[in-house]
């Protein structure tokens, strides 16, 4: 090829890069420190295209040293291919946590990539599973990858990859696939057409779309919730369909394959294994028990591909805490004498309608479901329990038993492990009469009457007659006088809209509303948006919330309306707000329950109390151990069958309910100590603070810290004429700033507005703009910088003379752009990366100083004054002794790339498969700036 990869070439009036891509008719070029974004191909044929230098500073370039700092962080941040081990870091538009490195460096120890990650709720494995991906995609390992997750999580999958990783995906759900498909060319497939996908594991599970996607997948498959995708011969055909088709994404032993999930063994030992066997086929048979020295080679062969970490084992990880304290508390409240009566009329109801029908098992269990329904609403509020009341029960036009208990387990029960949250927030109905041909439905049975006069009764009940909406408005007074904003978690729409609407009458100056399935998907996150711009607010959300849209931005507390019979989805309902990003010290979370109703006793004595001391105790969630589903039936009939016993209004305990419960508590002490050994065995030590520290600070090094960003900003906006307030986040004024640093600040708004900039690592509040390397700001603030250095029009200067006593001869520093080629056995890539060093004196008698000490003086105080004609005349004395220097620094540069090499096999140390990466130096070398300090003035 003419142009060799990573030399410069002048083309259509401006500088440029040859990268890798090109061959002898076409270069592919991007502009000398510009962007991905201004990529270009070039026809040699047709356009003019010469060799070209980087120029030397000049004395006319001279300027006020104080510029330097500006333009060393301006180049760190302009670098979009790091020249480290994690070439992706340049483009990521979030700091990532130290912890969270570990899944990265342990991936990039694997050829395929395979891993679980599988730590706790809120800790950010959606985060750590992307950042693999991201740096795969810029190592030119894989071209394509796809998402796989519940319909109800491809939005927020879709999001996090465009606001923190600039990868643009296509959602593919059952609603959108048609419309995807148009754009196809014939003979293509979706996942040819385009290359990075979330898609519907429900939608692409079934058998016809299944062939076509396993025939056309990506080289990297990331499946999010993946326990439900275990094997596990107890569950329903859904899940063997995930498991099936997962399973055979992962027989080829080609593709990178990451699964992510919170909850690994969901009580099964069995499922848990097939899971990782996903990874590798011999985990199929790992021994139950794994500790011990006899089992240590079956451990380490396990922990490369298995990361399970509680928060505990984060919360000081490189000196930093990054999760809030949980203060939880129980409020019980007392049923009103109305209520109380309709309650214990409805238990007895329910109970005389359980005995029925016991000749024909399909009616036995829609009459079965249908009680359930009843009693979970009449748990949950007067307005779902008429609204229950009044509609036909679902499963009363059910074909057959398994459709029956298809409705049933997911519009009654908190159990599934995909279920689309936002179709199950509509009650069930009790009304499950059967009509037979010929009957007419106006005809009034006892049956009917007796269940509108419960509706009445229900209706009756509302407002100031029921205790637990007066108990809410209560606490959550209380709350946002401390200033939190709560989350009211309910389990039906019916009683969403009813508090909601309650509240609104109670609370004076307070935004209210509720998110339910009723709201579109699409359509909830901007409701929320909107909602945190008000100063006091509350949120009331059905489960629908309680996954997919991360509320931590603007709420700090949740309140348990109602009480799940899934101790995983309070934990699920929490971990919204409790969870990395959230910037309040303290998340406050309140459960409600009836002290006096039966349902609610049951619930928190057998299944939500056990669950809390589990947690508290081990620092994570277990899940129910066993089937879920038979556990909270077996304890509902308990309650059906007792009533008489118990009599009117009397609490049912754990101890009332005889050994079964004794038996489930047993079994879940024993889940919960398993768990804590596997967490023990596969908290990933030995990848512990001391080596991940080593590379992060090699990148923070080479592309820059959210310190560095900060600074930069600070210094250039007061530069130009603008103004910055405040620490965090900083109040940004470009009143009086050029046109095009105005033009920068948000071209959607009025660029003469102030705004705000947020460098906290945490989520934005309300009004905040996310200080990132890829905002637009930041990055046109950064470009902007180095090109006006270049031609001499802007505030940062390639030259510059400070007299100061941290010198005690004549000193400079160079500041050198690196041009990197990256070989590896499966691509070819281009890189950048900075070198600041110096030395003491002129000519022969030139001492070098080390790279730290040299980049520390840039910073270095002015103490005396130095005269322009003195200053023209020292800078023109170091550039013309360029032949004494240059030869080091060129030395210095092949020993950088030593040292890059070096980090590269240490990060790689374990994957003998991939080989080693070849780091090649690119000369002539960019030289930035020189910079010369001079010894004198008061100390």
């Amino acid at each position: 090829m003419t142009f060799s990869i990573g030399s410069l070439v002048k083309a259509r009036g401006r500088d440029w890069v040859v990268l890798p891509e090109s061959d002898d008719t076409l270069l592919i070029l991007r502009p000398l420190g510009g962007s991905d974004r201004e990529i270009a191909g070039v026809l040699t044929s047709l356009e003019t295209v010469a060799p070209s230098s980087f120029s030397l500073p000049t004395i006319g370039d001279l300027g006020d040293l104080a510029s330097a700092r500006m333009l060393t962080n301006a180049l760190k941040l302009g670098f979009r291919s790091s020249a480290g081990p994690f070439r992706s870091f340049g483009r990521l538009g979030f700091d990532p946590r130290p912890y969270q490195f570990v899944p990265l460096m342990m991936a990039l120890k694997l050829d395929p990539v395979r891993i679980l990650i599988a730590d706790d709720v809120g800790i950010g494995k959606t985060a750590e599973a992307l950042m693999i991906a991201a740096e795969l995609l810029a190592q030119g390992e894989i071209n394509r990858l796809a998402v796989l997750c519940p319909p109800h999580l491809a939005t927020q999958w879709q999001q996090e990859m465009a606001s923190k990783f600039g990868l643009e995906a296509e959602v593919v759900l059952a609603s959108t696939a048609a419309t995807l498909e148009r754009g196809c060319r014939t003979g293509e497939t979706l996942f040819d057409h385009y290359p990075i996908t979330v898609v519907s594991t429900e939608f692409i599970k079934a058998e016809r779309r299944r062939a076509e996607f396993l025939r056309t997948a990506p080289e990297l498959i990331i499946v999010d919730e993946a326990h439900g995708a275990s094997a596990d011969l107890r569950s329903r055909s859904s899940r063997h369909q995930r498991h099936e088709l997962v399973k055979a994404l992962a027989s080829d032993e080609s593709r990178h394959l990451i699964l992510v999930t919170a909850t690994p063994h969901s009580g099964n030992e069995g499922a848990f294994r097939s899971l990782l066997a996903l990874l590798d086929q011999d985990f199929a048979n790992l021994p139950e028990e794994l500790s011990g020295d006899a089992n240590r080679r079956i451990r380490e062969r396990v922990a490369r591909h298995l990361v399970q970490r509680r928060r505990a084992d984060l919360k000081s990880y490189l000196g930093e805490t990054y999760f809030p304290e949980r203060l939880s508390r129980e409020v019980a409240y007392q049923l009103s004498d109305e209520y109380k009566d309709l309650f214990d009329r409805t238990i007895s109801y329910a109970a005389s309608r359980t005995s029925e029908n016991e000749g024909d098992e399909r009616l036995k269990r829609v009459t079965w479901w249908s009680v359930l329904a009843l009693l979970r609403a009449m748990a949950s509020s007067p307005a779902a329990a008429a609204a229950t009341l009044r509609k036909r029960a679902e499963t009363a036009g059910a074909k057959d038993v398994e459709e029956v208990e298809r409705i049933g387990r997911q519009r009654v029960l908190d159990l599934g492990d995909d279920d689309d949250l936002s179709e199950i927030d509509e009650g069930l109905g009790a009304d499950d009469r059967v009509v037979d041909e010929g009957e007419s439905e106006t005809l009034e049975s006892s049956e009917k009457r007796l269940l509108r006069d419960l509706e009445r009764r229900a209706l009756a009940c509302q407002g100031d007659k029921d205790a637990k909406s007066q108990q809410l408005v209560k606490e959550v007074k209380g709350l946002l006088a401390e200033g939190y904003s709560p989350i009211v978690y309910c389990r039906f729409i019916a009683t969403a809209d009813y508090v909601a609407d309650y509240l609104k009458e109670k609370l004076k100056n307070t935004e209210v509303i509720a998110v339910s399935g009723r709201v579109p998907s699409a359509l909830r996150q901007d409701l929320v948006e909107t909602l945190i711009e008000h100063p006091k607010r509350v949120l009331v959300a059905t489960d629908c919330l309680s996954e997919g849209i991360n509320l931590q931005e603007g709420f700090d507390a949740v309140i348990h309306y109602d009480l799940s019979w899934n101790p995983t989805r309070h934990e699920q309902r929490e971990g919204r707000v409790d969870r990395f990003g959230q910037r309040s010290k303290e998340v406050r979370v309140i459960t409600c329950y009836g002290s006096d109703n039966r349902i609610d006793g049951l619930v928190m004595d057998v299944l939500l109390r056990k669950h809390q001391s589990i947690r508290n105790s081990l620092g994570i969630s277990i899940p129910i151990p066993g089937d879920p589903n038979a556990v909270v039936e077996t304890l509902i009939r308990g309650v059906l069958s007792s009533g008489e016993r118990l009599g009117q209004g009397t609490q049912l305990t754990l101890e009332g309910l005889g050994p079964s419960e004794r038996e489930l508590a047993s079994a879940w002490e024993i889940s919960a100590e398993r768990e804590r050994k596997l967490r023990s065995i596969f908290a990933q030590d030995t990848l512990g603070p001391d080596v991940v520290s080593i590379e992060l600070e090699s990148v923070k090094e080479a592309i820059g810290s959210i310190a560095d960003m900060k600074a930069f900003v600070e210094d250039v906006i007061g530069s130009v004429g603008g103004s910055t307030l405040g620490n965090d986040p900083v109040r940004i004024s470009l009143q009086n700033a050029p046109i095009a640093i105005r033009e920068l600040s948000d071209s959607k708004s009025d660029s003469k507005k102030d705004f705000y900039l947020s460098f906290d690592t945490g989520v934005n509040r309300p009004n905040e703009r996310k200080a990132s390397r890829v905002d637009s700001f930041i990055s046109g603030l950064a470009s902007w910088v180095v090109d006006s250095a270049l031609d001499n029009s802007g505030p940062a200067a390639r030259a510059g003379v400070r007299r100061t006593s941290a010198v005690e001869e004549v000193t400079t520093v160079l500041v050198t752009r690196l041009r990197f080629e990256l070989i590896s056995p499966k691509s070819q890539m281009l890189a950048e990366d900075l070198l600041i060093t110096g030395y003491r004196g002129f000519g022969d008698g030139i001492t070098w100083l080390d790279n730290a000490s040299a980049a520390q003086l840039l910073d270095a105080q002015v103490t005396g004054n130095v005269l322009q004609f003195q200053a023209e005349e020292f800078i023109g004395d170091a550039l013309s002794d360029y032949h004494n220097w240059i030869g080091e620094l060129e030395n210095q540069a092949e020993q950088r790339g030593e040292f890059l090499k070096e980090s590269h096999r240490r990060v790689r140390e374990a994957s003998r498969s991939r080989g080693e990466v070849e780091v090649k130096l690119m000369k002539p070398l960019d030289i930035i700036g020189v910079y010369l300090l001079l010894p004198g003035g008061a100390k």
